[in-house]
């Protein structure tokens, strides 16, 4: 029934004027009709996302002396995620001398935080009193004040990444992902200037140019960055193909290249830098590039030499300003699962260790040093800390910010989510293990703790029955993979098995009506979608629904039940490229939804509760830092985006290095806050980068680098 609104409206205050109407106050009527709330916004829903192992990080900011006689100190407040830090010498253009490094106990940092759902640079000043202080592990458990500055990100600003931190005067020189490139697989990482007293932001990257790592020099003069130039990210996963640029601070004007082949720069004075390079003889090592004094930079006047011997991994450099011959790196040794912080002399020769006593079963990351080189700063997992009440638990769904209206977006501690038909529980799987959780955290249930599941879908007809696909994830066609489908609500959850022969049988998603499920299977030698019965499974009918020698792979079905939505290689069957394509379940109707490019990858399409929209994974955005600065992740560029049918509407919705996939999307509005796990998980459980790994060959032939 058709409900009619009347707003009266002033002539007066519309500015009409009409020659027949002599009052300019004669009152009309707006006339809106509201037939069955059609016109209504659509209802707000939810986004579920994982990232694998980010939320065991933990991470804070740890310093020790250089001369290694005192004790490790914990710099940040063990809130959220801190990383990449910078010890400052001035705030907002005045140097900061009472008592910065007079007195050793008193730090000023700049450092990348992830908290409250987004990415900021903060700056903390900490003063340390007492005698005591100086025997205590952590800041936190010492007497200390505490302020922080919240610089640049985060509390209404432009959602982005922020990385790699430099505050020169007024200026605050960092990385942010904020600006869209327009272009597929292209990277929105560049590298900006803020005026803290301003707020005026200025963008020092080309357009069409993505830079990491910026380093500024000790005048604050010049900038160095990792660059890939014009051409671009080609898809490496481990070592970038970057050089060294070199440009004015103030602008970015006189940009030019001085070193061919390298990343992760950093300044000892105005025209000596150390950077990263894999070498031919596949060990990670430090280079020193000296720059010419009087004429300008190119490739070709600037000498460059290797610093760090074979034998071991070093990178990350960090550069010292007052003690030229020492430059601290990240190192991964023979027979170790670990990076540690090291120095290293470049004059002797000599290494020494830092933080492998300390804490030899953990992963110290990206070096930083002083001004006056009293001190060499880190970051590394907290652990569980002698001070909870001060450190925030692990989060079980990290609330994203985001701006797309109507939508709440959370990481999981898990992967493959699916929310239950109402939108009240979430499945999910932890490899191995098979869980079911409310939708506001409570209620946790381990159905199968230790069956090796991946992906998950709700029956949207029979209460309580998840399908789920049990066996080696990334295998191929011939390995034991089926799909089953579980009651999880009964005291002891039963299993169905549903297909048969283990040809790779996985990615179930059932139809609306909860009759039939669309699966690929590779039964047939190459990975195709199918449909089944969703009770009897493949006994109660099997049909083929693609057929070719490619992959069409993690299918998910429409609301309405006239679409399926599946990523494929068939535009180049083989090569790894994945793009999104969407069919009619009676294979009708084949069309591409999206590719991010050429050897791209676009992979689990899963559609809004409307019906209007899809969401996925894709690296349309490319890498966002060098690799070898994170942990571990297998692509280490993935993105949630949102998506119409019609290809309008593209939308990033996570801004990050890591690699974010398997996201779902739900039909319940979740309250944006952080759940916690009701009691602590293990934190620190998670890898350093594998291709880092070193093994010792026993037949006297050199050390090789795992790959």
């Amino acid at each position: 029934m058709a409900t009619i609104t009347l707003f009266p409206l002033s002539l007066a205050h519309c500015k009409v004027r009409t020659p027949n109407m002599k009052s300019p106050h004669l009152i009309i009527f707006l006339v809106i009709f509201f037939i069955n709330d059609s016109i209504a916004a659509d209802p707000a829903t939810s986004i579920i996302f994982t990232t694998l192992g980010r939320s065991r990080y933990a991470f804070d900011i740890f310093s020790l002396p250089i001369d290694t006689t005192g004790t490790e100190i914990q710099l940040t407040d063990g809130n959220s995620v801190n990383f990449n830090g910078y010890f400052a010498s001035s705030f907002n253009g005045n140097p900061i001398t009472n008592p910065t490094f007079v007195n050793p106990q008193s730090t000023h940092l700049v450092y990348v935080t992830e908290r409250n759902g987004s990415s900021s640079i903060y700056l903390d000043s900490i003063y340390h009193s007492g005698v005591d202080s100086t025997r205590k592990r952590s800041v936190l458990e010492a007497e200390l004040t505490r302020y922080q500055h919240r610089l640049v990100g985060g509390s209404g600003g432009r959602i982005s990444m922020k990385d790699r931190p430099s505050l020169v005067g007024d200026f605050l020189v960092y990385v942010s992902t904020h600006e869209e490139t327009g272009v597929g697989r292209t990277s929105w990482a560049a590298v900006y200037s803020t005026q803290l007293s301003t707020k005026v932001t200025r963008r020092l990257t080309p357009q069409g140019v993505a830079d990491f790592s910026p380093a500024v020099s000790p005048s604050g003069l010049w900038t160095a960055v990792a660059s890939s130039g014009e051409k671009g990210w080609g898809g490496e996963v481990q070592e970038l193909d970057t050089d060294i640029y070199v440009f004015l601070t103030q602008d970015g004007s006189r940009r030019v290249k001085v070193v061919e082949h390298g990343g992760w720069p950093s300044w000892s004075d105005e025209s000596t830098l150390f950077f990263h390079r894999q070498s031919d003889d596949g060990w990670w090592s430090i280079y020193m590039a000296i720059l010419p004094k009087n004429k300008p930079f190119t490739v070709n006047s600037v000498t460059t030499q290797r610093v760090t011997p074979p034998g071991l991994h070093a990178f990350t450099p960090a550069a010292s300003v007052t003690k030229k011959n020492i430059i601290a790196v990240a190192t991964r040794r023979p027979g170790s699962d670990y990076r540690h912080i090291e120095l290293y002399d470049i004059v002797s020769g000599s290494f020494k260790d830092l933080t492998r006593s300390i804490a030899p079963r953990a992963n110290h990351y990206n070096p930083f040093i002083s001004p006056d080189s009293s001190r060499v700063g880190y970051h590394k997992c907290r652990g569980s800390g002698s001070n909870r009440e001060m450190i925030k638990n692990d989060m079980f769904l990290e609330n994203i910010q985001t701006r797309k209206p109507g939508i709440s977006l959370f990481r999981i501690d898990g992967s493959f989510p699916s929310f239950s038909p109402d939108g009240n529980r979430i499945a999910y799987v932890r490899l191995p293990g098979l869980y079911v959780v409310n939708s506001d955290g409570s209620g946790h249930r381990e159905i199968a703790p230790d069956i090796t599941a991946f992906s998950t879908a709700w029956n949207p007809t029979l209460k309580g029955v998840v399908y789920t696909s049990i066996g080696p994830t990334f295998a191929s066609e011939v390995t034991n993979v089926d799909i089953f489908a579980v009651e999880v609500d009964k005291d002891e959850p039963t299993f169905t098995k549903l297909t048969f022969g283990g040809q790779n049988n996985a990615f179930p998603s059932v139809s609306p009506d909860g009759k039939y499920i669309v699966f690929r299977s590779g039964r047939f030698g190459h990975k195709n979608l199918y449909i089944m019965n969703a009770l009897e499974g493949e006994k109660g009918g099997l049909t083929q629904l693609t057929n070719g020698p490619w992959s069409d792979t993690m299918c998910n079905w429409s609301p309405d039940g006239d679409h399926i939505a599946f990523a494929s290689d068939r535009h180049n069957p083989g090569s790894g490229s994945f793009a999104l394509y969407m069919v009619h379940p009676n294979a009708t109707g084949l069309r591409q939804l999206i590719h991010s490019g050429s050897s791209g990858r676009t992979n689990h399409p899963w559609f809004s509760p409307d019906g209007k929209y899809i969401v996925f994974t894709s690296d349309y955005a490319g890498v966002s830092a060098e690799p070898i600065s994170n942990p571990h992740h297998y692509q280490p560029y993935g993105d949630i985006f949102t998506m119409k049918l019609d290809g309008s509407e593209l939308t990033r919705l996570t801004h990050n290095s890591y690699e974010d996939g398997t996201p779902c999307w739900g039909p319940k509005f979740m309250k944006p806050e952080n759940i916690e796990w009701p009691k602590g998980e293990e934190k620190c459980s998670f890898e350093d980068c594998t291709w880092l790994a070193i093994s010792n060959s026993h037949d006297g032939e050199k050390i090789q680098c795992g790959g």
